[in-house]
């Protein structure tokens, strides 16, 4: 059985991926590499290889991927400057002997127009990746469910209002687990060399329908209110998120940076994310989740911060 490494495998995607592969009898196949072993002590008592590696720090790469047939290379959370880390992950994985490197990478980038400051980052990630002399697979994720109806739901409920500049735009937002999902079945399967998977959700919805279908199972009021670029920064600045990317920065449970969510709402505007495929079921046997059923599995939780007393 071929050994898998999996980057960032202290995060979200990473946790995810390694509970199902876990599940799946591969602990001892696996390698997990992360800046701080001491998280994943439960994994290695899993019997996983927990293994010390930091993207900033290149020469821990190289021992951390030893060993390792194939890699999912997670993307790294600093939107604008991850390409100097992924390239220190790429090299290792070569200079390792990795032979065959998945990637989780975005939809959408080949457009060069595509305004999503995202784009670059994973596009350039991309390129590198094939010019590596490694077999490899890209993963390109739509935008998540999760993201905008777990993290930004309750500020939508709190308010009634749901705000952006994504304007009447049209995208196909995926559940994070249908991502990993489709992940371990590229780890795990075989015949996924040079391909290009778009994951996707199984429809194309505006937030304007979304906004309306949250409003349908919770039975709370919802407006969907379309703003302008400098509207949408002047709300992101009232709320004290920053600009640019600060490590380990969250404010009210949002993890991002204006500029990207900025340019992201621009993209979806523009039609560069009106991506819509059948590839999880393609991958894992069964059809990708809805945005209904994202909305209707934490309708609890979403009418609660409906109900909460403002802050």
């Amino acid at each position: 059985m071929s050994r898998i490494v999996i980057t960032g495998a202290s995060g979200q995607y990473g946790s995810g991926l390694t509970d199902r592969l876990v599940a799946a009898g591969r602990a001892r196949d696996l390698i997990l590499i992360t800046r701080k072993p001491e998280k994943l002590a439960d994994r290695a008592a899993q019997g996983c290889d927990v293994r010390y590696g930091d993207f900033d720090r290149p020469e821990t790469l190289v021992a951390a991927v030893n060993g390792a047939d194939r890699m999912l290379l997670i993307s790294g959370t600093r939107v604008g400057a991850r390409v100097v880390q992924h390239k220190a992950a790429i090299d290792a994985a070569a200079a390792g002997g990795v032979k065959h490197i998945a990637y989780t990478s975005f939809i959408g980038i080949d457009d060069p127009a595509n305004p999503a400051e995202v784009r670059h980052d994973h596009i350039e990630t991309e390129r590198l990746i094939r010019a590596s002399g490694m077999a490899w697979t890209m993963l390109r994720d739509a935008h998540y469910a999760d993201a905008m109806i777990v993290m930004a739901g309750p500020g939508v409920m709190a308010t009634r209002k749901w705000i952006s500049n994504a304007g009447d735009g049209l995208e196909a937002m995926v559940w994070r687990d249908d991502c990993i999902d489709s992940a371990a079945a590229v780890l795990t399967g075989e015949g996924h060399e040079g391909k290009t998977y778009n994951i996707t959700g199984p429809e194309l919805q505006t937030f304007a329908a979304v906004t309306a279908i949250m409003a349908e199972v919770t039975g709370v009021p919802l407006e969907y209110v379309s703003a302008d670029d400098e509207a949408q920064y002047a709300m992101f600045d009232a709320m004290g998120i920053p600009r640019r990317p600060v490590d380990d920065s969250s404010v009210n449970g949002i993890p991002w940076n204006s500029d990207d969510m900025v340019t992201f709402g621009q993209a979806i505007r523009k039609g560069f994310l009106a991506v819509c495929t059948n590839d999880v079921e393609r991958l894992t046997g069964r059809p990708a989740r809805s945005t209904r059923q994202m909305i209707e599995a934490n309708a609890a939780m979403l009418k609660a911060a409906a109900e909460a007393p403002p802050t």
